[in-house]
């Protein structure tokens, strides 16, 4: 796989100063953790599943969710689960024959014996990357585990974790954070299998009965943001402990009468075709999202679960690293290896200090490895009209 491998060699020469790079579910995990992206998920109840997938992939979707747990209803569990089997099967069959650029494929289950079963029933296992592990603390979490050490012995290749945060004990006080320590300390023992852990902001705001409209973010809300800086902080950290951690969905896809001002500037999409674009994306509310992927990542976040392909082109331009970071990122890690201290900006415009930068420029090159580098002068409009040209909405 590859970010951005629909858009023309000469679009993307014209957008990237150096290109991403490739890569599958065997890189470093920490390599495939930050290139996951937009990470789309599909109710495992749609008819036309392996067509899906593929047609996603086609468009620039480089990993998804085939969930078994809250977007299907309880009656349809097994009949879903059947329908998983079925259709991973037939893409892995396709693969075979034909090669095609198909996302990384995880499965969300309900429960631990669900991880068994789907292993046990897949007549092409190698299509299958891991599972998503949901409502995750440390009781549910070693059931999910050990289960899954279970279909990794079943299928002969080692299959990915990434479990979601989402308990109701995550948002009250009074056990967030001995259950973030737990989460930790059992993370910790099977780190060569978890590429990332997810926020189920949707779950949280449930344990408080609220919902954030589309004209606020997760961070908007107080106790959900508390908990999103907590996770971080517990499960994040930059000392070799930590983990890459996906940002929050974004569950709007539809426009409506606004209540407040948009929450995108007219300057950026001053000339063409930024104002077209600027107003498509206003009507449809796709200003909060790319508000909500901006504050993902000052917060320490990377990609974002979608439940929506509209919203894997805003998720993809934003992650791509402009020219100015990467030579940055480049003069911090070189001179730190010169012993540290501090130096001026290549552009002039700021310091960077090379002890406590590092840990920044380090994250900053994975995500330039992945994502790419764009050239001087193309930022995120540039970005997302060359997605919209493509074919994929923006």
């Amino acid at each position: 796989m590859q970010h951005f491998h629909h858009l023309t060699t000469s679009v993307k020469s014209g957008l990237f100063a150096h290109l991403p790079e490739s890569f599958d579910a065997s890189n470093p995990l920490d390599d495939v953790g930050a290139a996951l992206g937009a990470t789309l998920y599909l109710p495992a109840t749609r008819p036309h599943l392996v067509d899906d997938l593929e047609r996603q992939g086609a468009r620039g979707v480089v990993s998804a969710v085939v969930c078994l747990e809250d977007a299907i209803a309880d009656s349809q569990v097994e009949q879903a689960q059947a329908h998983t089997i079925t259709s991973l099967g037939c893409l892995g069959q396709r693969v075979r024959v034909s090669p095609m650029t198909a996302p990384l494929i995880f499965v969300r289950v309900r429960r631990p014996e669900q991880i068994v079963d789907i292993a046990a029933g897949l007549s092409h296992p190698a299509v299958l990357a891991g599972f998503v592990l949901p409502k995750f603390t440390v009781e549910a979490g070693a059931g999910f585990l050990q289960a899954l050490e279970q279909a990794t012995d079943l299928i002969g290749h080692p299959l990915l974790a990434m479990p979601v945060i989402e308990s109701p004990e995550v948002v009250h006080l009074e056990t967030r954070h001995e259950l973030l320590a737990g989460v930790a300390a059992l993370l910790a023992r099977h780190r060569e299998i978890v590429p990332a852990v997810r926020i189920g902001a949707t779950d949280l705001c449930a344990a408080l009965g609220v919902r954030r409209s589309r004209e606020l973010t997760a961070y908007d809300i107080g106790a959900v943001a508390a908990a999103i800086y907590d996770i971080v902080n517990v499960l994040g950290r930059a000392d070799g402990s930590g983990f890459v951690i996906s940002g929050p969905v974004w569950e709007y896809f539809a426009d409506r009468d606004r209540l407040f001002k948009p929450q995108l500037r007219e300057t950026p999409f001053a000339t063409l075709p930024g104002p077209s674009l600027r107003r498509d994306l206003l009507d449809r509310d796709v200003d909060g999202l790319i508000r909500e992927i901006v504050l993902d990542q000052a917060n320490g976040l990377t990609g974002k679960t979608v439940v929506h392909p509209s919203h894997v082109a805003a998720v993809h331009a934003l992650s791509v690293v402009s020219l100015e970071e990467h030579s940055d990122a480049l003069d911090v890690v070189s001179q730190q290896a010169r012993g540290g201290g501090v130096l001026a900006s290549g552009y002039r415009n700021k310091m960077n200090e090379a002890g406590p930068h590092h840990a920044w420029a380090q994250r900053t090159l994975v995500r330039a490895r992945m994502y790419g580098v764009a050239r001087e002068h193309v930022g995120f409009v540039e970005l997302l009209s060359a997605l919209d040209a493509a074919g994929q909405p923006a």
